[in-house]
């Protein structure tokens, strides 16, 4: 590791992650918690499963070759694909290795943003589609079509970043947008929930079975972004060279401060907080909701905006979700049990067109060889959204259900998920009733 002041930065930086991933554990804890709370109570348990199991799935594939795709794709398709990536599972840096101590936890980080990525569909689709077909998805957008986008617009050597001067510092697009585009292709696929709509096409509310856990959740998952936030960052980087000049940077390479984004983070949490309680009359969920979507907006600057900038966005972020949330379920049918599409895929992809014009000007590299501008940012949220977010997944999700397989059977939508499971368990209890009242007796 060289000198002193190498081997301190490269065991700091390797804490510095390591420490990440158990904050953005929360993220996956807040997510469960909140998806089987606006789930009904007859589809908790498999709602909790299919959020748990993609757990394991989506681990062992951002092993076998979703990192990879990371460090092999930054310029496909203008260019070739990288070799040499060191991310391939047989590669001495991808296992235990004394002379790497960043690659472990570097894939770990970017292993819980593969699990964001993945929870943030499953919310969207609860109460009606298949455990495998959701698993499948799950590998599609956690551990392919994401790592794609981040390879291209979320590494200082992607094309959309290099040839266009995308800026997504802490992944309006590269996460929300996409994952949101994508969740918008299964929806429209997969279909409303038995009862959603009424007979003229008015759109019915199917409560949450329990909304105090399910705000639990959503405190949760801010607490998680704190870990998601420092992640995005390199925490300390020489940047003048000589060893004058350290500071921490952004996934670009571009400085940047823990100060700067705290401000951000809590002042567009703030706005959003305050646009979703005033939008909504103080509705419970829209108003945490909201909280989570003004984040979500200013999240592409919140590397350079001001504070009044990041809560401004955060107030017009969470807007243009809530308006275009009802205006997509009324219009098209959409049924979205947690808003994901809006809170994520509509407020993130918002927050990368309004980088550009916020940041017009800005460098997007550390060498200021190309400029933020606002058509390279609108360009960038149309690769996110649609043409790796809802494109993808509509084409599988129409090859699933033409092979029938997406969706669950009528019959056991009605009775619901776990009804089997509940029944088996009430037979259970009676029989130990039983068992004890004989005992009593005897």
């Amino acid at each position: 590791m060289g000198n002193n002041l190498d081997a301190l930065t490269t065991v700091f930086t390797e804490f510095y992650y390591w420490i990440t991933v158990p904050l953005m554990f929360l993220i996956h804890v807040g997510f469960c918690l909140y998806e089987v709370s606006v789930s009904r109570a007859k589809n908790k348990m498999h709602t909790l499963m299919k959020n748990a199991m993609l757990i394991p799935v989506v681990t062992v594939t951002m092993f076998f070759f979703g990192f990879w795709i990371y460090f092999a794709f930054p310029a496909w398709p203008v260019g070739e694909i990288a070799t040499g990536t060191g991310a391939l599972p047989w590669d001495v840096t991808m296992g235990s290795n004394f002379q790497d101590h960043i690659m472990g936890v570097f894939w770990a980080a970017f292993l819980l943003f593969s699990w964001t990525a993945a929870s943030i569909v499953s919310g969207a689709v609860i109460e009606r589609i298949r455990t495998g077909a959701f698993l499948i998805f799950a590998v599609l957008v956690g551990s392919i079509t994401w790592m794609i986008d981040a390879a291209w617009g979320w590494s200082a050597s992607g094309w959309l970043v290099t040839e266009w001067g995308y800026h997504d510092a802490y992944a309006s697009g590269v996460i929300h947008g996409i994952c949101g585009g994508a969740a918008l292709g299964i929806l429209v696929v997969l279909g409303p929930r038995i009862g959603k709509f009424a007979p003229d096409g008015t759109p019915r509310d199917i409560p949450p079975h329990n909304p105090w856990f399910a705000v639990i959740g959503l405190f949760i998952i801010y607490t998680g972004f704190w870990g998601f936030y420092a992640a995005c960052n390199a925490p300390i980087l020489d940047l003048s060279g000589d060893g004058t000049l350290f500071s921490a940077t952004s996934i670009y390479g571009t400085p940047t401060t823990l100060s700067a984004i705290t401000f951000n983070f809590l002042m567009s949490l703030a706005g959003g907080l305050m646009a979703g309680y005033m939008l909504s009359k103080g509705d419970a969920y829209w108003t945490f909701s909201g909280g989570l979507a003004g984040i979500i907006a200013a999240s592409a600057g919140n590397d350079l905006y001001h504070p009044l900038q990041a809560f401004l966005l955060g107030i017009v972020g969470v807007w243009v979700a809530y308006r275009l949330h009802y205006w997509v379920e009324r219009k098209f049918k959409v049924d979205d049990a947690v808003g994901a599409v809006a809170v994520h895929g509509y407020a993130g992809s918002f927050g990368v067109i309004a980088a550009g014009f916020m940041l017009w000007g800005y460098p997007a590299l550390a060498d200021g060889s190309v400029t933020i501008t606002p058509w390279g940012q609108i360009g960038g949220a149309i690769v996110m959204f649609f043409v790796l977010g809802f494109i993808p997944t509509f084409i599988v999700a129409k090859i699933l259900q033409g092979i029938g397989i997406l969706r669950i059977p009528k019959e056991i939508e009605l009775a619901g998920l776990d009804y089997f499971e509940e029944q088996s368990r009430k037979s259970d209890n009676l029989k130990i009733v039983d068992a004890e009242m004989a005992e009593n007796n005897s």
